[in-house]
């Protein structure tokens, strides 16, 4: 009896088994397809559309291929080099704990990655109404009349607000005023888009200054609440100021923080923007991670992004569509107020859910717990003899610490902390929903005087007061409707989140017409990391 003859090693080894399998089309469909738009071959097809000018005249230098495991197994490799500290930057970049049924189920489920972008209406009707409960989110804890369905990110939001408020108020004016107590990323991609249009930016260099700016003539101003340094302070005089010159008033807010404060609607602002990052996506050493933006009524017709609104079906049931301008968007391109494919659904998706597993009671206590931690944290140090340079705030302290500044960041860093230097002589320390009773005690170990003794834990355990003045305690319920208050136990959520799912059109069931910009190319093994501590647990 003969022997099979035995493959060469090579075949069996199989390093390439990886490209065959991730899209998975097979010589046959491939010539297939050729055949159908006339071309011999791949490199036929690529000289007849490729100038001769710009293509390659030698291949590319690769490296060998490798199995999926092998790669895998590279990548954990060098993903075990970055220093996982504990980040106390904030910076608009938090810790925060995403719900295993959320990470299972949504960021790490093809039904909802690589899902079709939802502008088809008809294949979408899940992640629609996941973001519909986004945008009543928004709505909600903003105090605004209406939302769109995600963004790229904070600061290009703020940048779209500033175009958003140039297209909408009656001010002729060109000048933008921005605090400079604004995240200093937002500063800046704010005057990088400002400056093609012709926008002076103007961010003035004090408080007073800041003040007197909003005296003066502008189309539009933007504040942070609370501020990069944690300052909590009243918007409604300023929000007036911008008001009396015809101008619009912006406020980059904090989602966390208005479960406990006066929301900004409340007190008189035109648009709101931000971030959702801390609802449960990790900081991801800086994304991708969706930004909101909510504005007036009167706006709404000229509100960047997709928008999604409720309708009717030809059955009389309740429709989600999208609504308002984003047809016009590929129909009236020179009309068009932004690019909507920059709206990061699976990250807006993911903040929705985190919402919805938590409801409103589940997000205050969040925020109460850090608010509480925050006011623990400074009045130890100032039984320390360190001095506040702000008595309010929310998450985040801003610390005098003068000639130690660098010495305190160094011992930080050497007990794996990360701290923020805000100026040559001042530190911020910003806490998150991560944030223990551990790292309270760790933070003033790192402060204490060789010899001094830490304060007791116990000596704040009842009766500590917010560090909130108690004039911008929220007192405005939200977030009121039933989808935020009925799917607070594991298996309920994941009943949710599959329900949904069954209403959509992915790659898990099938070829997705059209084109897209979600990850629907990505393999499963190129997905795997995106989640290890190494690389999410990375402030930017």
């Amino acid at each position: 009896m003969l022997m099979p003859s035995v493959k060469p090693l090579d075949q069996l080894e199989n390093a390439s088994e990886f490209i065959a399998r991730h899209i998975g089309i097979s010589e046959a469909d491939e010539t297939l397809m050729l055949s159908v738009i006339g071309e011999a071959s791949r490199r036929a097809l690529i000289d007849s559309i490729v100038p001769r000018s710009i293509a390659r005249s030698v291949g590319m230098d690769l490296p060998p291929a490798v199995t999926e495991a092998a790669a895998l197994a590279e990548l954990k490799s060098l993903a075990q080099q970055n220093q996982l500290l504990k980040s106390f930057i904030g910076q608009g970049y938090y810790g925060t704990h995403t719900p295993g049924v959320i990470l299972r189920n949504i960021l790490e489920n093809p039904a909802w990655y690589t899902a079709y972008t939802p502008y088809q209406a008809e294949i979408s009707q899940g992640r629609m109404e996941a973001l519909v409960n986004f945008q009543t989110m928004v709505t909600d804890l903003t105090g605004m009349a209406i939302a769109n369905a995600s963004m790229l990110d904070e600061a290009t939001a703020a940048a779209e607000a500033m175009t958003l408020a140039m297209r909408t108020v009656k001010s002729k004016s060109k000048v933008f005023v921005v605090s400079r107590a604004c995240h200093p990323q937002t500063i800046e991609v704010i005057q990088t888009r400002a400056k093609p249009l012709g926008i002076e930016v103007l961010v003035p260099p004090s408080a007073d200054a800041w003040a007197a700016a909003l005296n003066g003539e502008h189309f539009a101003a933007l504040a942070q609440y609370p501020n990069s340094t944690g300052l909590v302070e009243d918007l409604t005089t300023y929000a007036a100021r911008s008001h009396a010159q015809s101008a619009a008033f912006i406020v980059a807010a904090d989602l966390l923080a208005l479960t406990l404060l006066k929301a900004p609607g409340e007190m008189g602002a035109d648009i709101v923007v931000g971030t959702t990052q801390r609802f449960g996506m990790p900081m991801g050493a800086g994304g991708p991670h969706a930004a909101y933006m909510a504005c007036r009524e009167e706006y709404k017709r000229s509100l960047p992004g997709r928008l999604v609104g409720v309708s009717v079906d030809v059955h009389g049931n309740p429709a989600y569509r999208l609504a308002l301008q984003t047809r016009e968007q590929h129909i009236r391109r020179e009309k068009a107020t932004s690019n909507i494919c920059t709206a990061q659904v699976l990250p807006a998706v993911v903040a929705s859910m985190y919402a919805v597993y938590h409801g409103p009671q589940g997000l205050k206590r969040i925020a109460q717990r850090v608010a509480a931690y925050t006011a623990v944290l400074a009045r130890g140090l100032q039984g320390m003899g360190y001095t506040l340079r702000k008595e309010t705030a929310f998450d985040t302290i801003w610390l005098l610490a003068k000639d130690a500044t660098a010495s305190l960041m160094q011992r930080a860093r050497d007990a794996g902390m990360n701290l923020r230097q805000a100026c040559d002589q001042s530190i911020t320390i910003s806490l998150d929903e991560t944030t223990t009773r551990e790292d309270i005690a760790a933070l003033w170990r790192v402060f204490a005087a060789e010899g001094q003794a830490l304060p007791s834990f116990e000596a704040f355990e009842k009766g500590i007061e917010p560090l909130i003045p108690a004039e911008l305690r929220r007192t405005s319920d939200f977030m009121t409707h039933p989808v935020f208050n009925s799917h607070h136990s594991e298996t309920g959520m994941l009943r949710y989140i599959r329900a949904l799912s069954d209403k959509d059109l992915a790659l898990d069931r099938s070829m997705i017409p059209l084109g897209s910009c979600t990850m629907k190319l990505n393999a499963t093994s190129e997905m795997i990391p995106i989640t290890w501590p190494e690389f999410s647990n990375v402030h930017p």
